[in-house]
């Protein structure tokens, strides 16, 4: 099973090559590119879990992609790791106010980059650390398929479940209908946008029962992300 989904933006080809070893070694799913442009279309394509982006690439720079990625409605709040021979505290300031998470100079370890990596996701995606979710006031036990919240269990049917799990996984981070359709649903062909209204409107309901302030938010012409922030 894949420990997660990284796009790597590299334009030296011996590092990316490196690089690409070490993760796949550690059952890593990696998509590599040594152009920026190209970077935001794979980003737009499939959603990474985290982005290891060099700041001296061709075309646009790192530093660029990096501020689209965080301008961006599904890529807003994917972690971004800066990788870059530009060591001085000027540009490591400039890097983390751009919207970069974590930031290593050149030369670096690959195992330590691997391990940094391991730490982000953890942190950003619980589930690769167990089988125990949480966000707010709603808590998730996988392995027993059971949900509560505000100290009251939820019944849900498997869908709403997958799809609950998907938001815990991924919080504030906004999934437009296809998205969901992608990861919840996995390409059924069957199952159509209008679907995944009926299920986030099901799931809606069960969290909310009892007068719960609605934690999914609805972002126009987005999508929707389970963010405490939309509550009013």
């Amino acid at each position: 099973m894949s420990k997660g989904k990284l796009l790597l933006v590299e334009d030296d080809k011996a590092i990316a090559e490196l690089l690409l070893w070490h993760f796949q070694r550690q059952d890593f799913d990696v998509r590599c590119t040594p152009d920026g442009e190209e970077a935001l279309l794979l980003a737009a394509e499939e959603v990474p879990d985290l982005v290891i982006l060099d700041w001296m690439i061709g075309g646009i720079s790192g530093l660029e992609v990096c501020r689209r990625l965080r301008r961006g409605a599904e890529t807003a709040n994917v972690p971004i790791i800066m990788l870059t021979a530009r060591g001085e505290e000027a540009d490591r300031i400039r890097g983390l106010e751009t919207g970069a998470d974590d930031y290593v100079t050149k030369p670096f370890s690959p195992a330590e980059l691997v391990a940094r990596v391991g730490a982000v996701l953890r942190r950003v995606r619980p589930a690769l650390a167990g089988e125990k979710l949480s966000y707010g006031d709603i808590e998730m036990d996988v392995g027993a398929h059971k949900v509560v919240r505000a100290g009251r269990t939820i019944p849900l049917g498997p869908t709403e479940f997958r799809l609950l799990r998907h938001f815990l996984e991924h919080p504030r981070r906004v999934f437009s209908r296809e998205r969901l359709l992608d990861s919840v649903w996995a390409h059924d062909s069957g199952i159509e946008d209008r679907t995944v209204d009926v299920h986030v409107r099901r799931l809606r309901l069960a969290l909310n029962e009892g007068g719960l302030p609605d934690i999914i938010r609805t972002v126009r012409s987005a999508g929707y992300a389970l963010d405490l922030e939309g509550i009013g």
